[in-house]
């Protein structure tokens, strides 16, 4: 099969070929159809992240269908129309058998830890467990986000940020995973401003239905006075020192924050205001990924026409694109939304 490599942390990725993997007994494998193109593909290409062994295949937002099936998987059959949360769990830890595969203690993830979706076929351990039926309503390039960026937004909002219709939420970052977040507070009943640096990206965010803000000094400030008071959630979708501090900062008092940015390197370690934390009770809350079990009313709103994650896709590519799409992530944005590479 056709694949994209990297030997070497930051070095331009090529496409190679490869084995044609083959289905574990608990697992299949999937013909590739769609795969994202997201920054945490980037954070390993740059070496961030120590589960990356090298060479390395790249990925792990995709849909396509099921090709080869192991002898101990009973859910699924070849073709059909597949995708899966970029966190594969076992399904047997105490973490999965609470139902938050999300955070499973012995998790695999493409991309990282197992070759990833930049290939023509990935592999899926533990099918019964990961894999996602896709309705036949939901296209392959919309699917390919829902394993991380559309569906870590849903998560945030709905598991960890508990959103309401009629409340303020601020998400700073207007990425794909902002503009994801946008979106699903929007079909929420939420009201959204969004911080960017971006002109392109804000007026993105604006057109799903966000109030639009430069990022700078004064920032929370605003967001006080457009929120009147203060959000009652916010989300870092970045993953900086500066937006996770503003994004606290532009809560109300009891409001809810959100940390869905990867804080890496010099980030790591925001300095936090902890005692407005402690005087206005807020609440710091952590997101990865979205569960298993929380796809059935995703893809129930997707399907209804209520969660748009189409909208959130800035451009499509082709496979032979994507060693150039995953470089280019090392320069500023030129457009905004998600990029999808459709096989």
């Amino acid at each position: 099969m056709r694949a994209v490599q990297y030997d070497r942390f930051g070095s331009m990725p090529v496409i190679v070929e490869l084995p044609a993997p083959e289905a574990p007994a608990d697992g299949v494998v999937v013909t590739v159809r769609a795969t994202g193109v997201c920054r945490s593909d980037w954070h390993a290409w740059k070496g961030h992240d120590d589960s990356v062994a090298l060479p390395h295949v790249p990925g792990h937002e995709f849909s396509g269908i099921v090709a080869a099936v192991g002898s101990d998987v009973s859910g699924f059959a070849v073709g059909d129309r597949v995708t899966a949360p970029f966190v594969f769990a076992c399904g047997t830890c105490e973490q999965c058998r609470d139902g938050a595969t999300q955070v499973c203690t012995r998790q695999q993830q493409p991309g990282f830890t197992l070759p990833g979706s930049y290939a023509e076929s990935v592999v899926v351990p533990h099918a019964d467990v990961n894999l996602v039926a896709l309705p036949a309503e939901v296209g392959f390039a919309e699917a390919a986000g829902l394993g991380c960026r559309f569906g870590t937004a849903y998560h945030a909002l709905h598991a960890r940020g508990r959103v309401a219709a009629g409340e303020w939420v601020a998400v700073f970052g207007c990425g794909g995973v902002g503009l994801s977040t946008v979106l699903v507070a929007v079909a929420a009943g939420a009201r959204v401003v969004a911080v960017d640096v971006s002109p392109a990206a804000l007026e993105r965010a604006a057109a799903l239905g966000a109030t639009t803000l430069q990022m700078g000094e004064d920032v929370t400030a605003t967001v006080r006075e457009v929120t009147g008071g203060g959000a009652h959630v916010s989300v870092d979708a970045y993953g900086s020192r500066a937006t996770s501090v503003a994004a606290v900062d532009s809560l109300r008092p009891r409001g809810r924050h959100v940390q869905v940015g990867l804080l890496l390197d010099d980030e790591a370690a925001p300095a936090i205001p902890m005692g407005r934390v402690i005087a206005d009770e807020l609440e710091l809350l952590g997101s990865h990924g979205i569960a298993v079990g929380e796809y059935a009313a995703m893809l129930d709103d997707v399907v209804a026409g209520r969660l748009r994650p189409a909208e959130s896709i800035g451009s499509t590519i082709r496979f032979d694109d994507l060693p150039g799409a995953l470089e280019a992530m090392d320069r500023p944005a030129t457009g905004s939304g998600m990029t999808v590479a459709v096989f």
